[in-house]
């Protein structure tokens, strides 16, 4: 539940955020009229996402015995892929706000009502058939529901994204995206060792060591799973964040631990880029602007 809640409430405040931006700058150049044309290309961007989850959802449950074991690890790869992009992109932008503001001012100058719609339904539907592929992952490596936490994570981005624009909220939105990025990329890290166990089980990459070490400890006499076990109450929390495995072979151990240094040094690079481009901003501000006359 928890990481379906996080994925779902970054993306819709990611979404939340796009629509704000380009409806605030619709009212500060009074060109109002447009308003429709961003309401009617998000309907349409969350309509589409849903057709594309009941797609994604029908072609998860016709593959059966192997071919499922490699759906789900490729599936898994491919989610922590999307949310390592997403991640690193983000951190190495700045003017997201100016720039999506003058892309809106050209289709507004020109009277594309297209385009502006082509623009608001692009940028919503990527967050949308983001969140179905991570949420996929999700629900495969977590046995139970997500679909409450989903819905939360909808329902409070939503809610914090209407305060934002109302005036009635403040959050620091880089402290938030920076949390929200850790979380995600031990959450991506997770779901590449599970990618690799599943292929593992099916035979595409080979086992080598079966198990690196083995702490998952013996099943209670009633049945049930001791807490610590990967499908007990605190081991399951912790497998479905962060790809805990009570007993994992090696080759997923190594994944696991390649995955966060490349994620985490294409993190620093991506930050020191945008560190890069704050300090060079001003110094060629400077260098623009003219030196006063004498006299």
């Amino acid at each position: 539940m928890i990481p379906s809640l996080i994925i779902t409430f970054r993306e819709t405040l990611e979404a939340a955020l796009i629509v704000g931006i380009v409806l605030s700058y619709l009212n500060r150049t009074k060109q109002t009229a447009y308003n429709r044309v961003v309401y009617i290309a998000a309907a349409s961007a969350v309509a589409a996402s849903v057709v594309g989850a009941g797609l994604f959802n029908a072609l998860a449950g016709g593959f059966t015995g192997r071919a499922e074991e490699v759906f789900e690890g490729v599936v898994m790869l491919i989610g922590a892929g999307l949310l390592t992009t997403m991640i690193i992109w983000m951190m190495s932008q700045r003017h997201i706000p100016a720039e999506l503001q003058e892309r809106v001012a050209t289709e507004v100058a020109t009277a594309r009502r297209f385009g502006l719609f082509s623009l608001v339904f692009v940028a919503i539907l990527r967050e949308g058939i983001e969140t179905v592929i991570f949420l996929g992952a999700a629900s495969i490596v977590s046995s139970s529901s997500s679909l409450l936490g989903a819905v939360a994570g909808i329902v409070a981005a939503a809610l914090l994204g209407y305060g934002i624009f109302a005036g009635s909220m403040r959050i620091d939105l880089k402290k938030f995206f920076a949390i929200t990025s850790v979380l995600l990329i031990l959450f991506a890290a997770g779901l590449v060792a599970q990618g690799v166990h599943e292929l593992q089980e099916a035979g595409p990459i080979p086992t080598v060591v079966e198990h690196a070490w083995n702490i998952n400890p013996a099943v209670n006499p009633d049945g049930s799973y001791p807490l610590l076990h990967d499908n007990g109450y605190i081991g399951g929390v912790l497998k479905g964040l962060f790809g805990y495995n009570g007993d994992p072979s090696l080759i997923e151990v190594a994944a696991y631990v390649l995955y966060l240094l490349l994620a985490f040094a294409l993190w620093r690079r991506a930050g020191r880029v945008r560190q890069g481009d704050e300090l060079r901003r001003p110094r060629a501000a400077n260098a623009a602007r003219p030196e006063p006359s004498g006299g």
